[in-house]
């Protein structure tokens, strides 16, 4: 570990402070394993583990199935076509990792792809086929070949959400516990992460509520709600990212935040994701004066990597003065039912996807960075495994290829959970509860809570989005950190109230990490450090303890020879 690369006087508040019941009070729910979310990793990791003989109870913040997993799309990343092979998987994605991928990592992911693949199959994953009966499979941005399974055309997500879900509801060892919001993990006397506080317990109820268990698994996802655009449901707010830093963990490349390039961006309407498959079926994108411009900045095009066509997208708007560009299907044959999904939607809105182009824009899509862990989520705390969007173990690097979220969430479940199944879980606990709470005092202020989110997304989108510099993250640093300091003895312990606190010290990491990379790689963009520089071809880490928060710098542990730089970089 490289010396501290800053660092800052830190002691993160949790909303258990505000609790204001005494924790002996409270109901206890025990189990072998808890499971904190329930998209793709979360309930794979469970009935992974289920069918190992543990008990495992999943609890989510809203129903089992709002999760990201659900509004995916582009599909499931696998080498399992004719010509394929998870090693032409693998560079593939080390080649679009901007230098941080980590060799071990990928490969073991992709080799591993088929299997798991087999395993959705098996229990009844419906995959768009070809005529022939074999599986159609698409090609999308940094794929050299088509690899990419669907369903419907771009309901995969929404596909494998329900089938994950219908195997958990029926399997008898896992208890589902929906409406239930994680506050904070706790710990045993020798620092084991033993169990979460939460409010709630799957019946409505406000109540705070203890539950233990032998293992935590992290797989909430990312925080997309820090910012003003993204594709995330309204649930992704940090809070796995939030609960592992205020417990100690270590969490990796904050900074790199992915945006997907293409979002429905009409007045009123959600940033609806228009997956890379129909960019891959043909789908250009032009500005307003009909004019295509992605070939002149990438040979691949419109199916340049993810980091590259956002940049375009956002130059291309600042050029031309605009609030969005277009993506013209007319080239797409039969667009309509290619793609029944997109069209449904778009005509809701008055537009007819096989004759006029749909206004898109980049919007927050994916959190590259997260907790620190290895290939099976064990994260530098013992006891707690993060998995998923939520954790960070290198596969992606510095930039994460379309697809294979839905695979990194799926293959890693499957390792989390025999990884927790295989080891020994009876051994005395000596439990320790968290301090006694203190109610909310009356300083004759109140908070306005939607107001500081809406604060929070405005300021992370305009300092902290595509396009960054040292002074608007400087800025932000130091106006998040005014607001964590008030929201602390202000904000109210309820949902709503855990949710800004979570939101906020997510976004303080994400702002002083970025500010501390000082160059631009995959997704993290600096127009002040244009260029990456090979000194930091390196992890970030960041951790806080004895009030005293800091970032350091870890070299890439499996490195692949470094790829020939990308084609030009639009600021």
């Amino acid at each position: 570990m490289a010396d501290p690369v800053a660092t800052a006087p830190l002691r993160p508040c949790s909303p258990l402070v505000r609790c204001g019941q005494l924790p002996r009070s409270l109901p206890v729910f025990r189990c072998d394993l808890l499971v904190v979310g329930s998209g793709i990793a979360g309930l794979t990791a469970a009935l992974t583990a289920a069918e190992e003989g543990l008990h495992v109870m999943v609890l989510c913040k809203g129903r089992l199935d709002e999760t990201n997993t659900r509004y995916a799309q582009g599909g499931l990343a696998a080498a399992i076509g004719p010509g394929d092979h998870p090693k032409f998987h693998a560079g593939d994605t080390i080649q679009v990792g901007g230098g941080l991928s980590e060799t071990d990592v990928v490969e073991a992911i992709t080799a591993d792809a088929p299997g798991a693949v087999e395993w959705l199959l098996g229990l009844g994953m419906r995959v768009d086929r070809d005529e022939t009966g074999s599986v159609a499979l698409s090609r999308e941005g940094g794929h050299k070949i088509a690899r990419i399974l669907h369903c419907d055309g771009t309901a995969t997500g929404l596909e494998i959400q329900r089938v994950l879900e219908v195997a958990a509801r029926s399997h008898p060892r896992i208890d589902l516990f929906e409406q239930t919001t994680v506050v904070d993990l706790l710990k045993d006397a020798e620092g084991r992460v033993g169990g979460v506080a939460a409010i709630g317990n799957g019946s409505g109820s406000e109540r705070p509520v203890l539950y233990e268990s032998a293992a935590v698994v992290l797989a909430s996802g990312g925080g997309g709600q820090i910012y003003r655009e993204t594709t995330n449901p309204e649930l992704a707010t940090g809070d796995g990212l939030a609960m592992a830093w205020r417990a100690g963990a270590e969490l990796q490349d904050l900074e790199f935040v992915q945006f997907h390039p293409t979002t429905l961006y009409l007045a009123g309407a959600a940033r609806f994701l228009i997956s890379e498959v129909v960019r891959g079926a043909g789908a250009r994108l032009i500005d307003r004066h009909g004019r295509r411009f992605m070939p002149e900045i990438h040979p691949d095009a419109e199916l340049a990597p993810r980091d590259v066509v956002s940049r375009s997208i956002f130059r291309r708007m600042i050029e031309i003065g605009d609030t969005h560009v277009y993506l013209d299907l007319s080239a797409v044959p039969d667009a309509p039912r290619r793609f029944p999904s997109l069209a449904r939607i778009a005509r809701v809105f008055g537009i007819d996807i096989g004759r006029e182009p749909l206004p898109v824009r980049p919007a927050v899509h994916y959190f590259i960075g997260g907790v620190a862990c290895d290939l099976r989520g064990r994260t530098s705390l013992e006891g707690l495994w993060a998995i998923g969007e939520c954790g960070s173990n290198g596969f992606h690097g510095a930039n994460r290829m379309g697809s294979n979220s839905l695979l990194e969430g799926l293959v890693q479940g499957r390792l989390a959970g025999r990884d927790i199944a295989g080891r020994d879980l009876s051994r005395p606990r000596r439990f320790l509860l968290p301090a006694p709470g203190r109610a909310p005092e009356d300083h004759g202020a109140a908070l306005n809570l939607a107001d500081m989110t809406y604060s929070l997304k405005s300021l992370m989108w305009r300092q902290a989005g595509i396009v960054r510099d040292g002074d608007g993250l400087r800025d932000a640093v130091e106006r998040i950190s005014a607001w964590e300091g008030y929201l602390a003895r202000l904000g109210p312990f309820s949902r709503a109230g855990v949710e800004i606190v979570n939101m906020v010290q997510v976004a303080r990491l994400i702002a002083w990490c970025a500010l501390a990379r000082e160059e631009s790689r995959g997704a993290h963009f600096r127009a002040d450090f244009p260029d990456s520089k090979p000194g930091l071809r390196v992890h970030s880490r960041v951790r806080q303890a004895d009030g005293v928060a800091e970032i350091t710098t870890r070299p890439v542990a499996s490195p692949a020879p470094v790829p020939p730089p990308s084609a030009s970089r639009p600021a």
